[in-house]
C-alpha cells in the first residue's frame, strides 16, 4: 500500500475533486455482507435474485455508499476526516463485473467547525449514474501523511 495525504481544511476550494475506481466483484458484495450483516438474497442466493426484476445478484446500496467513504477518507479531504452526515439516492443496480467510478467534489465550506459538504456521484462503466448524494465532514486542521495498515482479521 501506498502513503495516504490528507488536504486540510485550509487548502481545500470549491470545486476540488478526487475519484476511485474499482471493478466489483462477488467476493466484495460476499464481505460487504459478512462486515453488514445484511443477508438479503437478492444480493447472495442467485437462484433467488433470478426470479426478480435484477435477474441476478446485485450489490447493497450502502456497498456503494461505501466506496464514497472510501473516497472521504483516503484522498478528499483525507486521513483525519470525520464523516458526519450521508445523502445518497441509489439510481440504478450495481452488479458484479461493474467498473464504478466514484467522484466527491467540494461544493461548501463553513468555516464553523471546518465542515466541508461534498457532492458524490457513482458511475459505471456505460457512465451510468448508479448513486448521487452529498456527504458532510469536518475536514482535518492539520496536513497528514499516514502508512495504511491492513486490518488483523485474526484478532478478537
Amino acid at each position: 500500500m501506498k502513503a495516504l495525504s490528507n488536504v486540510p481544511y485550509s487548502a481545500l476550494s470549491i470545486g476540488q475533486q478526487a475519484s476511485s475506481t474499482r471493478i466489483v466483484s462477488r467476493r466484495d458484495i460476499q464481505l460487504f455482507a459478512l462486515a453488514s450483516g445484511d443477508w438479503n438474497p437478492l444480493h447472495l442466493d442467485e437462484d433467488y435474485a433470478a426470479t426478480t426484476s435484477f435477474g441476478e445478484c446485485i450489490a447493497h446500496g450502502m456497498f456503494t455508499g461505501g466506496l464514497v467513504s472510501a473516497v472521504l477518507a483516503n484522498q478528499l479531504p483525507g486521513p483525519g476526516t470525520v464523516y458526519l452526515e450521508q445523502t445518497l439516492r441509489f439510481r440504478a443496480p450495481v452488479r458484479v463485473g461493474d467498473t464504478l467510478e466514484t467522484r466527491v467534489s467540494v461544493s461548501e465550506k463553513r468555516d464553523r467547525g471546518q465542515r466541508v459538504v461534498l457532492d458524490c456521484k457513482v458511475v459505471n462503466q456505460d457512465g451510468k449514474r448508479v448513486a448521487t448524494g452529498t456527504a458532510t465532514v469536518i475536514a482535518p486542521t492539520e496536513s497528514l501523511t499516514v502508512m495504511p495498515r491492513s486490518p488483523d482479521l485474526d484478532s478478537p
